[in-house]
């Protein structure tokens, strides 16, 4: 499947029968510098993904696939996000702390990963891993009156 987030989110949306309702797949990475972040594999890896973005403004990027019977919307989400420049001894608490674990891009900005940011341009929602203005706008155009305001 490659390193697209909307090519992984359309595979797990289609893993799923949802039956006569809507079934949803979203799948969150993070890219700087012309590479891919995935969840880092150990400590040391965290550490380095945690260098590189320091900093730096870097992408998150999700694929969203919201699916029903007889149709299937693909749809990409991207935040920027700026960090701050990090010490090597903040790297370290931060990485010793475990937060990084099953993250992409080693960092939780939900939790102690907030400290790492300067600022963020988008969606907030999309770095924790739903891009939701995107989903709610989705689901209310596709089914007015019963989600969102219409």
């Amino acid at each position: 499947m490659g390193d697209d987030p909307v090519e992984h989110a359309a595979g797990k949306a289609r893993s799923v029968d949802g039956g006569a309702g809507p079934v949803l797949g979203v799948d969150t990475d993070v890219f700087c510098a012309g590479r891919r972040l995935g969840k880092a594999a150990s400590a040391g890896g965290a550490a380095e993904m945690l260098e590189l973005l320091s900093g730096r403004t870097h992408e998150v990027v999700s694929g969203l696939c919201l699916r029903g019977p007889g149709w299937e919307e693909l749809h990409r989400e991207v935040t920027l996000v700026e960090f701050r420049r990090l010490d090597g001894s903040e790297i370290e608490r931060y990485v010793a702390a475990g937060e990084w674990e099953g993250r992409a891009g080693a960092y939780a900005i939900q939790g102690l990963g907030a400290s790492l940011v300067a600022r963020v341009e988008g969606d907030y929602l999309n770095v924790v891993g739903l891009p939701a203005a995107l989903l709610v706008r989705l689901l209310a155009d596709r089914f007015p009156g019963r989600y969102g305001f219409g």
